[in-house]
């Protein structure tokens, strides 16, 4: 079983940083692609930025330029760092490993950014 451990989240202000963190419990090799998720009050799951085997990223429209997501493969990590926030990306952030047919969820992070 795959374990997945979000950290990083928390409260800032507007047009503060964060840079979440996602460990995974076995060499990120293993996974097709890694992804951030988030889930904003009374709205639906949305991808917000995927990074590939090969660390080709893409990003949800809305957040290019202010999001990069990078890999660590010696420390099995997926980070995503988050500029210029808004406080419509206040969400909980989830974690998402693609393994073939598969994927495995963190238990996700929440990020509150305050006007």
């Amino acid at each position: 079983q795959v374990h997945l451990v979000e950290s990083g989240g928390g409260l800032v202000q507007a047009g503060g940083s964060l840079r979440l963190s996602c460990i995974a419990s076995e060499n990120i090799f293993s996974f097709d692609s890694m992804s951030w998720y988030r889930r904003a009050p009374g709205k639906q799951l949305e991808l917000v930025a995927t990074i590939t085997s090969s660390s080709t990223a893409n990003y949800l429209d809305s957040d290019k330029g202010r999001f990069s997501i990078s890999r660590d493969n010696a420390k099995n990590m997926v980070s995503l760092q988050m500029n210029s926030l808004k406080t419509e990306d206040t969400a909980i952030y989830y974690c998402y490993a693609k393994q073939r047919w598969t994927g495995y969820w963190g238990q996700g992070t929440q990020v509150a950014v305050s006007s």
